[in-house]
């Protein structure tokens, strides 16, 4: 990102006038007036270098640095990205625009050469290195992951790759990826590609539109504005519809880099603040930046409004500068501590985020506040041996200098480097296959029909799956034929999950989702979040068993409770949560199903409004069997299943001789007190309440695979075999609670 690399060619006087310390280093350019007699290139050099700048950088990469860290208080530190895209808008427009006001056109090849030689190198180093570490620290699914996320980036698309990854419920709650920082870059080089287009685009009009052309900066300033008006529109609408879109996408985040070309456009207006005046706004700026990166979180739904803030602080900051003052903010951004931090600033970026989620597994433990801080000065040690190794000598290298192909060759070449790299990765890092024993499926004998009811016949297939389960604990080994195979678990989904049965976050009403015997007289509803979809399977097989007509209503991340609710997810209250269970009930009320089965997940925290088994959550799930009975069905709710404490396959493809490492002790993974308050809650309202446990776990221990099933494709869903396995027992509760021998 130009925005985080220091000394980039802009002509300053063209951009700020005789008055400004100017921005930043004319490198390439020759200077648009002689030096004075007696005064030295060097030194007009130095006089045209925006050291302000520089230490804006340093603002912005500290605050990106330190709350990766965790470092208390800097909650909002985010906001750095916003800063250096209005550095780059700022930068890369002046660039532009003194080639249009002096020659007339864009040198698009220079341009991009410059571009190549100043973010290429570097980039690709750190992304190579990343890739192979993560190959040798990272279990192999997870490390395939980050390959592929190595592939988009060097191609500088991953923002988009990141964005439709964070849209995916059952993705949302992945790792994150090491490379994930290179969205920044994805969308400061997809500014590269369109704003120098649209530049010519408007000069080519412009031409056309007078006989003796004449250079002049308003038409330019009236498409960016048109550009940042629209993006900010756009940012809105999709920070509260599309919230992963609305981060990671060009789009979204045009309006912050034009924003910054606005302030190259206008720099002559900047110039005539007065001393008091660029001061008081330059303060302002950075105190405007320095409150949005201890005031917002991860809670505030971003962009959105929430950036205008970094934004037009930094505006005012390089605004500012253009006028600069004894008194202004420049004076404390130049001094050499912050100067050196900035011209670093690019490569700290890039390696911070690797070497701090990359350190615990390197060195076998999470770490705390004070081992983050290290890992961080750690990256800063790699960032600067980069500037001085790479970046700063292929940037200032005559052979590249000189040679505006052989700098694009050089592009070109890094980046399929890094490409083939990945690639090779992938070959040589195959998919991780079990190599234990054949295991027997799982086989429980299901009762006929007419003694279904009986609890004795629930306890016999319990006993049964409580065998299998019990025989697996001692299995190291994973089974040669698991399934599914841990390369395919991700994308182990029921059909509800993928048909709009179960609705996504944003998605409104519920279709008709029947199945088992369609025609049957027996309705039951199989009701709540993807906790209780996940279980369709099971009951899919039972329903077409048994003759009834199973009908699946679902959203994500929405118990059926009448609970006041938030999502973390979309950063505002869930809304559609809140209308999907008014259309629910009014569904059951007309449908009257002869039996309806509740579930949904236990993991709710504090970021929701409330937390699972808490009271509130309790006296809702009372509440919720009293209202539901008013349609006359029968309540069954499935109590949980355990919380495995990691993403299973992920676990499980590093540890294929030691599966047992990835199964949790029974203590961590279920809540017993929480189970019993909810069963209590639920039988004194007058529904069933089936405990699961048994049939996930022994006394001790929760095995991830059972026979050779793998029992969960995620962190908290039961994998589709697995749900299947448990069909008859499943089937077997709801008969039972149902106590009716007729229809059930």
């Amino acid at each position: 990102m130009d925005g985080v690399v220091g000394d980039v060619p802009v002509d300053l006087p063209i951009l700020c006038g005789s008055r400004g310390k100017i921005a930043a280093r004319v490198n390439t350019v020759a200077p648009t007036a002689s030096p004075r007699r007696g005064t030295s290139a060097r030194a007009v050099r130095r006089r045209e270098f925006r050291a302000d700048i520089e230490g804006l950088r340093a603002v912005a990469v500290l605050a990106v640095v330190l709350y990766h860290a965790g470092f208390p208080g800097v909650t909002g530190g985010f906001v750095g990205v916003d800063v250096f895209f209005v550095i780059s808008g700022f930068l890369i427009t002046g660039l532009l625009w003194r080639d249009v006001s002096t020659r007339g056109s864009i040198r698009l090849p220079r341009f991009y050469a410059a571009r190549a030689r100043r973010l290429l190198p570097a980039a690709a180093t750190v992304l190579i290195a990343t890739a192979a570490m993560s190959c040798m620290l990272l279990p192999p699914l997870q490390a395939r992951g980050v390959l592929g996320d190595a592939i988009a980036s060097a191609l500088y698309v991953g923002n988009y790759r990141f964005a439709v990854n964070g849209t995916d419920y059952l993705a949302a709650d992945a790792p994150p990826s090491p490379l994930q920082h290179y969205w920044s870059l994805g969308v400061e080089e997809q500014f590269y590609l369109l704003w120098p287009a649209l530049i010519i685009c408007t000069m080519w009009l412009g031409h056309r539109a007078r006989r003796r052309p004449r250079v002049e900066a308003a038409p330019y300033i009236l498409v960016l504005a048109i550009v940042a008006a629209t993006s900010f529109l756009i940012c809105l609408a999709w920070t509260h519809w599309l919230p992963s879109w609305a981060f990671f996408t060009l789009p979204t985040r045009a309006w912050e880099l034009a924003v910054g070309g606005l302030v190259a456009l206008t720099a002559s207006r900047w110039r005539r603040l007065s001393d008091r005046t660029s001061a008081i706004a330059g303060w302002g700026g950075l105190l405007l930046i320095v409150l949005t990166s201890i005031e917002l979180d991860e809670t505030t739904p971003y962009p959105g409004t929430a950036a205008l803030l970094p934004v037009f602080g930094t505006a005012l900051v390089v605004g500012a500068g253009c006028a600069v003052s004894d008194r202004g903010v420049g004076r404390a951004l130049s001094v050499p501590p912050m100067r050196t931090i900035g011209r670093v600033s690019y490569s700290w970026y890039l390696w911070h985020w690797p070497v701090l989620l990359l350190a615990p597994p390197l060195v076998g433990h999470s770490l705390g506040l004070g081992g983050r801080l290290a890992a961080a000065a750690v990256s800063f040690v790699f960032a600067v041996l980069t500037l001085g190794l790479i970046e700063s000598p292929v940037r200032f290298a005559a052979l590249f200098l000189r040679s505006t192909v052989r700098s694009l060759v050089l592009g070109t070449a890094v980046t399929a480097v890094a490409v083939c790299v990945a690639v090779g990765l992938l070959v040589i890092r195959p998919l991780p296959v079990g190599q234990g024993a054949a295991a027997a499926a799982i086989t429980v004998t299901a009762p006929a029909p007419t003694t279904a009811m009986q609890d004795g016949s629930v306890a016999q297939m319990t006993a049964q799956v409580q065998a299998a389960v019990s025989a697996s604990v001692g299995v190291q080994a994973v089974p040669s034929n698991l399934s599914p195979a841990l390369a395919e678990a991700a994308g182990d989904k029921p059909t509800v999950f993928l048909n709009g049965c179960v609705r996504s976050w944003r998605e409104l009403g519920q279709p008709e989702c029947a199945s088992g015997d369609t025609a049957a007289a027996t309705t039951v509803a199989l009701v709540g979040d993807s906790h209780a979809a996940m279980w369709n399977p099971a009951f899919e097989t039972v329903a077409q068993q048994r003759h009834w007509r199973l009908e699946t209503l679902g959203k994500v991340t929405c118990p059926l409770m009448e609970l006041p609710i938030a999502s973390p997810y979309l950063g505002r209250q869930y809304t559609e949560c809140e209308q999907w269970r008014a259309d629910v009930f009014n569904r059951l009320a007309a449908e009257r199903p002869q039996l309806i089965v509740v579930s949904m997940s236990r993991r709710y925290g504090a970021d929701f409004g409330f937390t699972s088994y808490d009271p509130a959550w309790v006296s809702g799930l009372s509440q919720l069997v009293s209202r539901l009975r008013t349609t006359g069905a029968v309540i069954l709710v499935l109590g949980p299943i355990p919380d495995p404490r990691s993403t299973v396959p992920i676990c499980v493809s590093g540890h294929l001789n030691d599966v047992q490492a990835c199964s949790p002790p029974r203590p961590e993974a279920v809540n017993d007190a929480g189970i019993a308050a909810e069963a209590d809650a639920v039988t004194a309202a007058g529904g069933q309440y089936a405990d699961l446990t048994a049939l996930f776990c022994t006394a001790q221990r929760c095995p991830v695979i059972v026979g050779n099933n793998l029992v969960y494709r995620d962190d908290n869903h039961v994998t589709i075999s697995y749900a299947q396995a448990l069909g008859p027992v499943v089937g077997a509760m709801a008969a039972s609670a149902a106590r009716n021998p007729l229809s059930l």
